[in-house]
């Protein structure tokens, strides 16, 4: 791993595998990944190039099967930069507003590098991952993950970028590190390719609930109980692979105009039935969830519960203390389910999907 203020180099022999969800407090040993995240968030909190302080946030589970994690936090509705206008899920990138070129170069952690192994760190690949801290917090730890902004990609995955995202999971050995990413049309806020990380320290229903197989050689699984959406898993050896059958599904939905949002946790091997205590809480590979959805044009309206990648997966950042206090798991499920398609859309396209992994 490198030491390089600036970089971080690592390869495949960082990755984390054996990690554990613990009921338990117990002090955890962070990964190199972590201290460099970690450290470099904290200096530049410190150092007040952030928009708010993000002091301890008033968090709460509510009751109900979904063990959704509300928390309040009032300042990012407020001092946010304000999102931009979004209209078209494929809509192009705009050097004339607001991108990541634009930012103060002090809120750039590191950039991300991965070599063959720890031993050819002269010889790695020119593919730079920049990791930016977001100004405008939602947790602990909330940060950009920019493919070489230079490039000035608009905000539709690619298999590199999906990869470093899935690999930044492997590197920390906290399992409350989580990725995500929003499409246009689902409350991205900035068309420049980039995804969300930040360390939330709860676990999420997510994390070990049942799936139903659907294209299993292909690591494709439909979730069970829970919004309709999909679920790949990996585990380190694998994430190449993964990653490209992941990129396969979001290009399609990108080529039929049907917004997305990811969200990337550990999480257990897919299973039908309740897996026994000790198989939940391994925690040794990755589930991505992939939910297509309908499409919110325009600008957020930032004191709603805006749904998008935190939302479906169970986190909820509320930004005004009345729906926070009001917050029920019955009254969000009804707000969330608004947003995503109906189930005879999911099906349909389910199918397509099916067929569409099965030709390779």
């Amino acid at each position: 791993v490198g030491d390089c203020e600036s970089f971080f180099i690592y390869s495949h022999d960082d990755f984390l595998s054996h990690v554990q969800r613990s009921c338990e407090t117990t002090t955890k040993t962070p990964a190199p990944f972590d201290t460099v995240i970690q450290n470099g968030w904290t200096e530049r909190m410190e150092k007040g190039l952030f928009r708010y302080k993000l002091n301890d946030l008033q968090t709460c589970v509510l009751p109900g099967n979904y063990g959704y994690v509300a928390q309040l936090n009032i300042q990012r509705g407020i001092e946010r930069r304000k999102p931009q206008e979004i209209l078209s899920i494929q809509q192009e990138f705009n050097d004339k507003q607001f991108n990541f070129n634009k930012i103060n170069p002090e809120e750039i952690i590191c950039e991300m590098t991965k070599c063959v192994n720890s031993r050819d760190v002269l010889n790695a690949p020119t593919s730079k991952m920049t990791v930016l801290v977001n100004v405008s917090p939602l947790e602990f730890g909330h940060c950009l993950f920019v493919p070489d902004p230079l490039q000035c990609y608009p905000q539709v995955l690619t298999k590199f970028a999906i990869a470093v995202g899935i690999e930044s999971v492997f590197l920390s050995s906290d399992p409350g590190f989580r990725v995500g990413f929003n499409s246009l049309g689902a409350f991205a806020s900035v068309n420049h390719l980039h995804l969300h990380g930040y360390y939330l320290d709860h676990e999420l229903a997510l994390e070990s609930i049942a799936v139903e197989p659907l294209v299993p050689e292909k690591d494709f699984h439909r979730l069970i109980n829970y919004h309709v959406g999909f679920v790949f898993y990996t585990e380190a050896k694998s994430v190449d692979k993964v990653a490209e059958n992941i990129c396969r599904v979001t290009d399609f939905l990108v080529k039929q105009n049907i917004a997305h949002n990811l969200f990337l946790s550990r999480g257990c091997p897919p299973h039908v039935h309740k897996p026994r205590e000790m198989e939940n809480s391994s925690r040794k590979g990755v589930r991505i969830f992939v939910w297509p959805r309908k499409s919110c044009f325009g600008a957020k309206e930032e004191s709603a519960l805006n749904v998008a990648l935190c939302e479906l997966a169970g986190h909820l950042p509320f930004k005004n203390k009345t729906d926070f206090e009001k917050a029920t798991e019955e009254g969000v499920t009804e707000i969330i389910n608004k947003y995503l398609l109906p189930k005879d859309e999911f099906f349909n396209l389910e199918q397509q999907l099916i067929q569409h992994l099965g030709k390779s």
